[in-house]
Order: C-alpha cells, then sequence, then structure tokens
C-alpha cells in the first residue's frame, strides 16, 4: 500500500513535473516517407472505427491492417484504411504480420489484456482502450508484461492529453484551491433499457466462438452483442469501467496515482429490468489517509448534477475546481470563476502515442499502462464491492490480492476457456 500523501505528491510532482510533449513542429516535423510507422486496428466496431479514421489521418502512420471477428466491421474500416490493408478475423494470424510496428484493441473488455499480451510478445507497441483489463489479475500482467518487453503501451484515458486538464493538475499541485481533501468522479447519463432477447443464429460472416474466447460458451443473443455485451459481467464491467473510468482517472490523477487504503461500494438495479447484468446504479467511496474519491454513477439520468453529466469535482479549503465538458474552471468562491486554459499546445493522445512509439520511449506517453492500470483496478475494485456486498475492501497491489475477504479476492481474476487461455503468466 502506498504511503505517499498528497502533500508529498504535491512536493514530488511540482519539482519534476513536464507538460506533453508538443507535435507541431518538432516530433513530425522533419519526417521522410522511410520513417512511416505501419499501424494495426484490432476491434473495428464504433470505437475501432475511430481508430482507423484517426491514426490513418496522422502524418507518418499508416494503417496497413484490420481485426474484427464480424466481416461487415473488417469491410467497413478496411474502406476508411489504406488501399492495400489486410483483413484478419483472428489477431493472432495478424500479429504475425512483422511489417507491423504498433497495434491498438478496441474490442470488447474481456479481450483487451490477451491480445495486448500477445501483441507485446510479438513485439508490437499497444494502444489499448480502457479498461486496460476485464479484471485485476489480468491487468498487473499487462504492466508487468509492458516492462518486460520494453515497449509503449498507451492506456485509453485521453484527458490526461488535454491541456486543460494537465494545467488544472499543475494548479491543483500548487494549492490554487487550498488543501484538498474530496475528489468527486460523476457519471450521470440516460442509458435506455434493453429488453429481454432469446438465443438466435450468429449473424452471418461473425465468428461468434472467437469472439466469446476466454469467456464461457453461452448462446448468441443480440443482447450480447454490439455495445450490449457491455452489460454482462463475461465481457464487461458495466459503466463504470466503461464510461466512469474516464472521470475516476481524473480523480485518480488528482490524488497522484495511488491506490487507496480500503473501498466501499454499493449499488443495485433500480432502473433496469431485462438482460442487464451490471448495475443501473452505483456508488463508491477511496479512502486515503489524506481524502477521499468519490464516485457516483446514475444510469437514468438525463439532466445533469452540480452542472454535470460526467466529470469531476475536486474541493478544496480555498475553492473547488471542475473538470468536464466545457473544460476546467475554477471557483475560488460562488460569486467568482475562471476558466484553465493551457498555456501552449499538447498533443492529443494518439498522437502522443506515436511521438513515444518513434523515440522507443515508454516514458513520454501521458497515459502510460501503469498508470492506467490503478485507474482500471479501483472500477474493477468497486464493482468486486457491489457483487459481493463486502464492505471495505482492502487490496493490495504488490500481492494483486484483495486481502480481508475470499469472497471479493476470488474475482479477482477469472477462468479462462480451454484454448483461450492466457498466452504470458509473467
Amino acid at each position: 500500500m502506498s504511503t505517499m500523501t498528497r502533500r508529498k505528491f504535491i512536493k514530488a510532482t511540482s519539482a519534476g513535473a513536464t507538460v506533453a510533449p508538443l507535435i507541431f513542429s518538432r516530433a513530425w516535423g522533419r519526417m521522410s516517407p522511410n520513417e512511416t510507422i505501419h499501424h494495426a486496428v484490432i476491434g473495428t466496431g464504433g470505437q475501432g472505427g475511430g481508430h482507423v479514421r484517426k491514426f490513418q489521418n496522422i502524418r507518418g502512420c499508416e494503417v496497413v491492417a484490420v481485426c474484427d471477428v464480424d466481416r461487415k466491421n473488417r469491410e467497413k474500416a478496411a474502406k476508411d484504411a489504406a488501399a492495400n490493408v489486410k483483413m484478419y478475423t483472428d489477431f493472432r494470424r495478424l500479429l504475425e504480420n512483422k511489417a507491423i510496428d504498433t497495434v491498438s484493441i478496441a474490442t470488447p473488455d474481456h479481450w483487451h489484456t490477451p491480445i495486448a499480451l500477445a501483441a507485446l510478445m510479438a513485439g508490437k507497441h499497444v494502444y489499448v482502450e480502457k479498461p486496460c483489463s476485464h479484471n485485476i489479475y489480468e491487468a498487473s500482467l499487462l504492466k508487468k508484461a509492458a516492462t518486460q518487453y520494453k515497449k509503449c503501451v498507451q492506456h485509453g484515458t485521453q484527458r490526461r492529453s488535454k491541456g486543460d486538464h494537465i494545467e488544472g493538475m499543475r494548479l491543483l499541485r500548487e494549492g490554487a484551491i487550498g488543501d484538498v481533501y474530496v475528489h468527486k468522479a460523476i457519471n450521470h447519463q440516460l442509458r435506455g433499457k434493453i429488453g429481454k432477447a432469446k438465443p438466435e443464429a450468429p449473424p452471418e460472416g461473425v465468428d461468434y466462438d472467437l469472439w466469446l474466447g476466454p469467456a464461457p460458451e453461452v448462446p448468441f443473443t443480440r443482447n450480447r452483442w454490439h455495445y450490449e455485451w457491455h452489460w454482462f459481467w463475461d465481457y464487461g464491467g458495466g459503466d463504470v469501467v466503461n464510461d466512469g473510468i474516464h472521470q475516476i482517472d481524473v480523480s485518480v490523477w488528482a490524488m497522484g496515482d495511488r491506490y487507496p487504503n480500503r473501498v466501499v461500494a454499493t449499488g443495485g438495479m433500480f432502473y433496469y429490468d431485462d438482460d442487464h447484468e451490471t448495475p443501473d446504479t452505483l456508488m463508491a467511496v477511496f479512502d486515503y489517509d489524506d481524502g477521499q474519491i468519490i464516485f457516483e454513477q446514475r444510469l437514468y439520468t438525463d439532466y445533469k448534477l452540480e452542472g454535470h453529466d460526467n466529470g469531476n469535482i475536486s474541493y478544496g479549503t480555498d475553492g473547488r475546481m471542475e473538470f468536464g465538458r466545457d473544460g476546467v474552471i475554477v471557483y475560488p468562491n460562488e460569486s467568482d470563476s475562471y476558466q484553465v486554459k493551457s498555456p501552449e499546445p499538447v498533443e492529443g493522445i494518439v498522437e502522443n502515442f506515436l511521438t513515444a512509439v518513434r523515440a522507443n520511449d515508454p516514458s513520454l506517453l501521458n497515459s502510460p499502462i501503469e498508470k492506467g492500470v490503478v485507474s482500471s483496478d479501483l472500477c474493477n475494485l468497486a464493482n468486486i464491492g457491489y457483487r459481493t456486498g463486502v464492505a471495505d475492501l482492502r487490496f493490495d497491489p504488490d500481492k494483486v490480492e484483495i486481502t480481508n475477504n475470499a469472497e471479493a479476492n476470488a474475482l479477482v481474476r477469472r477462468s479462462y476457456r480451454k484454448g483461450y487461455e492466457l498466452p504470458y503468466e509473467g
């Protein structure tokens, strides 16, 4: 358990803090064609399709391969990529392609770490969508493998690559709102009900067995398919790891990327009465020696709370700081406020990943996997507290173990279907 206090964190980060590297005039300005990074996107649905377009449109990067178990998805993605793009159904075949330098992973959550581990072992740099893992044990392996194989692994929590957020964190460290003891992470939105779906044959052109991968074999239903898989424990972890992780990550960042002493979580299925397994309402408190992170999730609200649907509030002795869709705003008091602006342009999360890859230097990453692991773990701990009803969870990140409850600790890792075991065990 980390013993770093908020004051020690302020001192350490203020002394060594740096602004994210710039893109416009340095890393990419003098590139020659033979320096092109050859990229592949694995998982080309809504988020992955965005990856294809984003990576392809960055100078010095070419999307040369796409992979998806759904033929329609990969064919659509291929049209957005380079003319000679290769299409794959099985990511394992893609990783055999030695011409590929980097991969981004935008599959369902239960495939994030298994694919990322295989990619690192194949010598690729990795951009992995949030959450980096389906469970806590996987996250620990991914962090270890990134170090062992000396590759860049960027976690898809992009707020760490926003200039106003970087500047806001600097101001927090310098005491702009005094001593800060509570950070609130808010996930409020309306997510509709999904109803109840009957088993049916998988769509034509879909390798459903490969889609299931390490998860138990069950019949196909439409509610286990595109996007709705988020609401089933075998593939996702509900909205705390889907959307709430962005807000939790900002609060974790503000707390110095530390693990709490204990986690208390509660929630329920109050709004949904359908195939959802994950809750519509979840509250979690992450207790530290010197403060708290409070997470609030409500998926039945089409209105804002404290001015936010999804966002963060840091409460200090001399005011509050808010991080949200309107940017970063400081309120020294109720009658005064000012907008935080970045003093200079900052490269986005994808550009930052490619800059680090080009330098072969993971220390340049804005959202390195070791920080992504902390935020992913806290999300998974909140889910474990909800699922077991165990209050006061105590987690030891060095042992990768919940130390005070065997039932809860059993959810730190999962079982893997035969033929889909993890490729790496540390």
